[in-house]
């Protein structure tokens, strides 16, 4: 057995002839399987166009040479550097796939200029076409990857390459005119912040070192620049990385769920999905779980597939922790082995291998999911509340068995099944965008240094950095809380969450956001009790009654209003409150809405709004809670 990595290098031309490519052999031992591997970096492969992508190419070899039998191949498609795929490209190959790992157009080692997935699905194909040609190549392709690089994996499924025989991904960027870039009309700007980030890294321009130092001083001060948007063509450093901005602002400008946004659109085109099997993988916390579940019930509805699903209590792309945020979930809640788990499912439907797919956790069911919320409260040794939680396999998505409640919002701030009774009954709050509500926690990702992820108690602390001091949010004359009594009883929550409500503003545009928390008692381990976030959402409602139309509001008309929510599983103990917090703004989550009508990402001006939430009789406004009996 061979104990310690060797490495032995040449210069060998690629297969398609168009460049020299360094070869690494190395043990694999250290990776788990029984095959050493052989890396061909930076192969440049040909796209129909001319543009040639930069890829990486790990094969299994067996005594001191590569396999000589056609191998399945694992595909990532990343605008991350493909030199992060060291770790699953070797696992993979050492046992007995064909590993490919390659920047997207325009990123890193690839050239061509960057599009958002645009050119992902095409480009796919040309990759898995060129895959399918290489003599080591059964030309069966699996694809792995997380958020972009899931994107990548829906692009390709979409396009329907010949080669492509299974995805897994994982919190995939999809469906992004209806949430997780555009939200109920409003903009995410935890994409204001991916760009931020990533024009002066691994971009085009980020070749020249001058350039590169610029973008990243703009990177550096970029809390400073969220004060001065909306942003303007060429007004920035931005305007160094014109691909970067242009895709910004037409992306903050377009507030309409149409072709803009058409591309990975499963909810509206599921038929152009190629039918294979899709694992879909996400978590209550992650930015993308709404899509990750919709997707589910488009798919399984227009595919064979077999279509599974797994929603853990995870933040993004955190598979393999248990806690998140203030929040931990017990060890369980964890994937112990995130490469192996998937090399099960490409075992089965690449290699044949008959294994749990199918028949045991985690794949006995085609839907699996963590229900959250069954912990003791008390707090761990580093600090974190103990919300728990267990894993139950399900057969569909929503659950058949629920009964869909609805809890009313009630005069002087209750929350109630029993619908109001008043004749005249509202709120009205200011709503100043100078003075957003600042967000805490929440369904994030790239939110490095401006948003916190997963479940939080929602007060002010150190790190939150635009509500610094200790005051809970609910003290915020802007934050409407309605919550229930004390249960009497646990009660389950799993499936989708809506909140309508009868608004009206003096504005005539402007937004609001609801939010459910699970309120925790007082106890000896948090003295304060502890206000857990589990789920938000928000409409802009120029949006209110179509995404794909703007529509101002008339001042002082009362309208209906739906606020979708992201998805939970979670079990409201006895003792604890249920309650909605319902407000104008969720900073930085959500883009401001400057509440003046202009044209989205064109306002010169902001005013403040007076808006009115309405709760009687005419007006019911209520969130909608997929409550799950409990077992005789």
């Amino acid at each position: 057995m061979i104990s310690r990595f060797v490495f032995r290098s040449q210069l060998r031309l690629t297969v398609s002839g168009f460049l020299f490519c360094l070869l690494i052999t190395s043990s694999a031992f250290a990776a788990g399987g029984p095959y050493a591997v052989e890396v061909r970096k930076n192969v440049m492969v040909p796209m129909r166009d001319g543009v040639k992508l930069a890829t990486d190419i790990y094969l299994p070899v067996e005594d001191g040479d590569v396999l000589d039998q056609k191998l399945p191949t694992i595909l990532e498609r990343r605008p991350y550097n493909k030199n992060g795929c060291k770790s699953s490209g070797t696992y993979y190959a050492s046992h007995g796939y064909a590993f490919v790992a390659q920047d997207t157009r325009g990123r890193y080692g690839s050239e061509g200029v960057w599009h958002m997935l645009t050119d992902d699905g095409v480009d796919g194909v040309d990759t898995a076409a060129w895959i399918g040609k290489q003599p080591w190549s059964n030309a069966e392709i699996g694809m792995i990857g997380t958020s972009y690089v899931g994107g990548t994996q829906h692009a390709l499924a979409m396009e329907r390459a010949p080669e492509l025989k299974t995805v897994i991904p994982v919190d995939a960027m999809s469906n992004l005119g209806y949430a997780s870039m555009r939200n109920g009309g409003a903009f995410e700007l935890r994409f204001w912040n991916w760009i931020y980030l990533n024009a002066g890294k691994g971009s085009r321009q980020s070749h020249d070192p001058g350039t590169a130092a610029v973008l990243k001083e703009m990177a550096e001060n970029r809390v400073q620049y969220l004060f001065q948007l909306p942003l303007r063509k060429g007004t920035t450093p931005m305007k160094l990385a014109s691909e970067y901005e242009d895709w910004l602002i037409a992306g903050m400008q377009h507030g309409a769920n149409d072709d803009f946004w058409k591309q990975n659109n499963i909810i509206d085109y599921p038929e152009q999905y190629k039918d294979i099997p899709v694992y879909l993988v996400s978590g209550w916390y992650d930015s993308w779980s709404s899509n990750n579940t919709a997707n589910f019930q488009a798919l399984s509805k227009t595919i064979k597939g077999p279509v599974y699903m797994i929603m853990g209590p995870w933040i993004h792309g955190r598979q393999g922790s248990h806690s998140h945020g203030q929040v931990t979930f017990g060890k369980e809640a964890a994937i112990a082995d995130p490469l192996g788990w998937r090399k099960e499912w490409y075992d089965h439907w690449l290699k044949g291998i008959d294994n749990n797919v199918g028949t045991a956790a985690p794949f006995e069911t085609p839907v699996r999911i963590f229900v959250m919320g069954t912990g003791d409260g008390s707090r761990n040794q580093d600090g974190k509340l103990n919300h728990g939680g267990y894993w139950r396999n399900e057969s569909e998505w929503p659950l058949k068995r629920t009964v869909y409640t609805k809890y009313h919002l009630q005069p002087e701030g209750g929350l109630s099944t029993q619908a109001p009774k008043a004749e005249q009954a509202a709120t009205t709050f200011l709503f100043n965008p100078a003075d957003p509500v600042p967000t805490i926690g929440g369904n994030i990702s790239s939110g490095n240094d401006i948003l916190v992820q997963g479940g939080w108690d929602q007060k002010g602390s150190e790190h939150i950095w635009n509500w610094t001091q200790p005051i809970p949010l609910s003290a915020r004359k802007d934050v409407i809380v309605f919550q229930t009594e004390p249960l009497a009883e646990d009660l389950e929550v799993t499936g989708e969450l809506t909140v309508k409500l009868w608004i009206s503003s003096d504005a005539k545009d402007t937004d609001f956001t609801a939010k459910l928390i699970d309120v925790y008692p007082p106890s000896s381990d948090f003295p304060g009790g502890f206000d857990l976030n589990i789920g938000d959402g928000i409409i802009r409602t120029r949006f209110r009654d179509s995404l794909k139309t703007e529509k101002l509001m008339e001042p002082g008309t009362i309208y209906p209003v739906t606020i979708k929510l992201y998805p939970t599983s979670n079990v409201f103990k006895k003792g604890h409150r249920i309650r909605v917090d319902i407000s104008s703004s969720n900073f930085p989550r959500f883009d401001i809405n400057p509440n003046t009508g202009e044209p989205l990402n064109n306002n010169r001006r902001t005013q403040t709004a007076n808006n009115t939430i309405y709760h009687d009789a005419e007006h019911p406004s209520h969130i909608v809670l997929p409550v799950i009996p409990a077992k005789n």
